[in-house]
């Protein structure tokens, strides 16, 4: 039997370079994969495309979120707000609560957070302190958590 054995495992942030790697990955081992995108196309391009369920629409909005995450099993959190825009450290903290809150509504047994590479004690950019921070997020959703 493979790993996943049947179960449903949602990805974010599927578009970008982690993201569109897993996915194959997980369908390898036997996960049923839906991802979440804003950007369907994107994933059309895939060569993975047909194999998964895609629900479309923002991560910030919890009516979406409550479908993507609805009988997952895990999630892999992929996503970011680094996007040249100002306050993104604000954007992915609303982001990292929002997606907390809608795991917890779905019962999901595990969040998997790829963060960065940050050693203790050492001042940290912008862009990681926001990592570190939306790791502390998730980690405190109440749902058991990889970072």
């Amino acid at each position: 039997m493979t790993h996943g054995a049947g179960r449903i495992a949602l990805v974010t942030g599927v578009t970008g370079y982690i993201g569109s790697r897993l996915v194959p990955e997980l369908l390898t081992a036997g996960w049923k994969v839906r991802v979440l995108t804003r950007s369907p196309d994107g994933v059309a391009t895939q060569p993975w495309a047909d194999q998964v369920e895609v629900v479309t629409g923002d991560a910030n909005d919890p009516a979406v979120l409550d479908e993507a995450l609805d009988g997952a099993f895990v999630a892999y959190y992929l996503m970011h707000s680094m996007d040249g825009k100002p306050q993104f450290e604000r954007r992915d903290r609303a982001l990292a609560r929002g997606f907390a809150a809608a795991a917890r509504r779905a019962g999901l047994r595990r969040i998997v957070y790829l963060s960065g590479l940050h050693p203790e004690g050492e001042e940290l950019s912008a862009h990681l302190d926001s990592r570190v921070e939306v790791g502390e997020i998730l980690l405190d959703s109440d749902v058991p958590t990889v970072v």
